[in-house]
């Protein structure tokens, strides 16, 4: 279903996001439109928002998600949420590495012992 949905999002024919972006201008403004609240300060997600970070999807993706969200979030219009801090915002979450495998955390490995 989850896949199905993100597959429906990247064919929607997305107007490209093909401008320059700002990884550091898009980690400002992730916290002031208040993206951290529900997706947590480095996009690893809550109970309240899905992770972002490192992205799944595309900037188109993302863009168009934001514009029209499924569940509980709220829809950011180009007025409160232009497409270059769309942009900026999805270069932040690229800059963001993906967390180490289970199996590289001991900790986690020896808690199945």
């Amino acid at each position: 279903m989850k896949t199905s949905f993100l597959l429906v999002l990247l064919i929607a024919g997305l107007p490209v996001l093909s401008m320059a972006q700002n990884a550091e201008n898009g980690k400002k403004l992730f916290v002031r439109d208040g993206c951290y609240e529900c997706h947590g300060y480095a996009g690893q997600g809550t109970i309240a928002g899905a992770r972002l970070a490192p992205p799944v999807l595309s900037a188109e993706g993302i863009g168009k998600y934001i514009r029209r969200p499924a569940g509980a979030m709220p829809a950011f219009s180009e007025k409160v949420v232009s497409d270059q801090d769309v942009a900026d915002i999805y270069a932040y979450l690229k800059t963001i590495p993906a967390p180490k495998p289970v199996k590289d955390i001991p900790l986690l490995n020896q808690i199945g012992n």
